[in-house]
């Protein structure tokens, strides 16, 4: 007898945010991560209710947080009805079903949530097949615990995506799944191979960057490309690639998806082959929000991906974008008081990582259009010089045809 549709419940699911303080952070530092995670969670379509947190030499390996801690936040779920509780860590199998046991309600891992809003982004098939794929890898270690509640709670966040029927809590019938996806995968690659060969010999400028700093935008702008850009995390998951034709010189210019801190193996694994686009790219354009007040740590973030696939050498250019956003509050210090990140100008950020000189840099807007004609100039001079490498009879065409 075929199952009857499942009726979704467009009403926004509550949550509660929490993290744990290490010996290693600082409170400021695990502020700024429950930040994020906020946004994650908004992004997947929750409404957060309340923050927890708690310091910890380590966590608990049953329970990940001490039981008092998790008895005060159940006591608050139960109060306010809430309908999901979110880690900022990853968690095992056995801890989310210790915690689900003492708060009665749904438990998801930041992977898990960066997973269901990847589903909720996924586009066009390589995509969807990418997200499953690491959907199923994020599932098998945590089939123990993972369906018991699914029959009553079908389409919230965290459940998007496989894995809605009994059937699927068997091993063998994920690992086949796991088996069909990734060969799947393989014969997308090999489209995708094919296709980046007939373009191998045009230079290729990759856009890179933390996810939500602006890339898609810059690319509408230097493509006219029409890319989905929005003020959510990972709005685009899919990789868009433009030709473009500057000064009679073609280049081809990507967007691909954002980067994040704690950006689940799975994804990383499940995606590596629409990070060739930056692998076989000739020229990286780093993206960076400049008015995000930890920008740096973004940068790091980015920049630990890029060595872990293999391309941390290629020539970047680093893009400060946001600068209309950027917020500058003076404060009163004298010679001996080191300055902040809150109390810093932007012509001295300017001059600071300028000074750097082992990076090229340029400061703009993307959505208020300022100094793109000086990015554009570092770009092309950039593929000039590669261009003419290839074809070194062009140079001459250029000049005089």
């Amino acid at each position: 007898m075929p199952r009857l549709p499942i009726i979704l419940n467009h009403k926004k699911e509550t949550a509660v945010l929490i993290g744990v303080l290490l010996p290693h952070q600082q409170e400021e530092q695990l502020r700024e991560y429950l930040d994020e995670l906020a946004f994650l969670a908004e992004t997947a379509g929750a409404l957060t209710l309340k923050r927890f947190t708690q310091r910890l030499g380590h966590p608990d390996i049953s329970t990940f947080l001490g039981k008092g801690k998790l008895n005060e936040i159940a006591e608050y779920i139960k109060t306010n009805k809430v309908d999901i509780a979110i880690f900022d860590d990853e968690l095992s199998g056995s801890q989310i079903r210790n915690i689900e046991k003492i708060l009665a309600c749904r438990v998801l891992d930041r992977n898990n949530l960066i997973l269901d809003i990847f589903a909720k982004r996924a586009r066009t098939a390589q995509s969807k097949v990418q997200v499953e794929l690491a959907q199923y890898q994020y599932m098998l270690p945590r089939l123990t615990r993972m369906w018991t509640h699914l029959e009553k709670q079908r389409g919230g966040i965290g459940l998007r995506g496989p894995g809605e029927t009994e059937i699927e809590t068997d091993r063998r019938v994920i690992r086949d799944k796991l088996s069909r996806l990734k060969e799947k995968l393989r014969e997308i690659d090999k489209q995708n191979i094919t296709q980046r060969k007939q373009r191998a010999q045009m230079v290729r400028v990759a856009l890179v960057g933390y996810t939500n700093v602006g890339k898609s935008t810059l690319m509408n702008l230097l493509s006219k490309a029409d890319v989905f850009a929005e003020n959510k995390l990972f709005a685009t998951l899919d990789t868009t690639v433009r030709k473009i034709v500057w000064e009679n010189i073609p280049f081809l210019l990507s967007d691909t998806v954002g980067f994040i801190r704690k950006l689940p193996h799975s994804l990383v694994e499940s995606f590596k082959s629409t990070l060739d686009e930056v692998r076989e790219a000739d020229i990286l354009l780093h993206v960076v929000d400049i008015s995000h007040h930890n920008f740096e740590e973004q940068i790091d973030v980015v920049n630990q991906t890029l060595h872990e696939i293999g391309t941390s050498e290629k020539p970047v250019i680093i893009v400060f974008n946001k600068i209309d956003a950027f917020r500058y509050t003076e404060k009163e210090h004298d010679d001996l008081t080191p300055k902040t990140k809150e109390n810093v100008t932007l012509d001295e950020l300017k001059n600071s990582w300028m000074a750097k000189g082992n990076r090229e840099c340029v400061f703009i807007s993307a959505f208020r259009k300022q100094n793109i004609n000086e990015l554009k100039e570092k770009i092309m001079e950039k593929v000039k010089e590669i261009h003419y490498k290839r074809y070194p009879h062009s140079k001459q065409d250029t000049q005089y045809g």
